[in-house]
């Protein structure tokens, strides 16, 4: 397992349904980031923003997007992390993918759909949880709506961080604050939450509030409220163990069956 796990978390604003654009400001940004970067992490819908025109923006698991992705993380030697809208045969998704600069590809979709943004009425929602395994640290990834669910992020000594890519509304940051300290006390866990900022094509505000989190609820490194920002921060893999160790909740945690 690699000791130290360097994370870079890109919180920018999201050009509404225009999939060339945000694609270029993530070439500009990953050329920022620190070099020595392991793995970056997106916000959701990360190549169009929240929107429910999904036959406008789809794409495939074969299409330009995942290409460039691939292209992109092994130009730079990172990983990278975030959701876009994925159609699979006659079905659509908010999938999040995870892609390595070996070209491996993994993915998870949305569970948890937003009724009140009508998600629900355009995507199929998605049935298993996806653990990644890289440079030896176990890596859950979940998407937004997801956070207000504990039984579906509950760690079963499963994953070393607990992830979120999210476009979560200005209006509720007090509520993504809370859980996402939340997350990381109850699952003994570092988490991370990447978020955007800016004005949707639907005139939602985000204010961004991206950050990330040790397993005692301690933060780590956050960006600056509604501004673009990248967002660095080391994880520790001595530092959880030794915790994990010195104070084993976990092993006092409750069973739960997720149908």
């Amino acid at each position: 397992m690699k000791e130290i796990l360097k994370i870079s978390v890109f919180q920018f604003d999201l050009a509404w349904e225009d999939i060339v654009a945000n694609r270029a400001k993530i070439d500009r940004m990953l050329e920022q980031m620190p070099k020595d970067t392991d793995v970056v992490f997106l916000p959701e819908m990360f190549s169009s923003g929240f929107t429910m025109n999904v036959s406008q923006v789809a794409e495939t698991m074969s299409g330009e997007t995942i290409e460039w992705l691939k292209q992109q993380s092994r130009e730079h030697r990172v990983a990278l992390c975030g959701s876009l809208i994925i159609q699979d045969a006659d079905k659509y998704y908010n999938r999040l993918v995870f892609i390595t600069p070996s070209g491996t590809v993994l993915h998870y979709d949305k569970r948890h759909l937003f009724a009140m943004g009508n998600e629900d009425g355009y995507f199929q929602a998605g049935s298993k949880r996806l653990i990644v395994e890289y440079e030896g640290w176990r890596i859950c990834p979940l998407i937004c709506y997801d956070l207000r669910f504990p039984v579906w992020s509950r760690n079963r000594n499963e994953y070393d961080v607990l992830v979120y890519c999210a476009n979560w509304p200005e209006s509720r940051k007090d509520v993504w604050n809370t859980l996402l300290k939340a997350r990381a006390i109850e699952n003994q866990s570092y988490v991370i939450g990447i978020n955007r900022v800016g004005v949707d094509g639907n005139q939602i505000s985000y204010s961004g509030n991206s950050q990330l989190i040790d397993a005692k609820g301690r933060l780590v490194a956050s960006g600056d409220e509604s501004a673009e920002s990248i967002i660095f921060a080391e994880f520790s893999s001595k530092e959880l163990a030794d915790f994990r160790i010195k104070f084993p909740v976990l092993n006092d945690a409750d069973e739960f069956v997720i149908k």
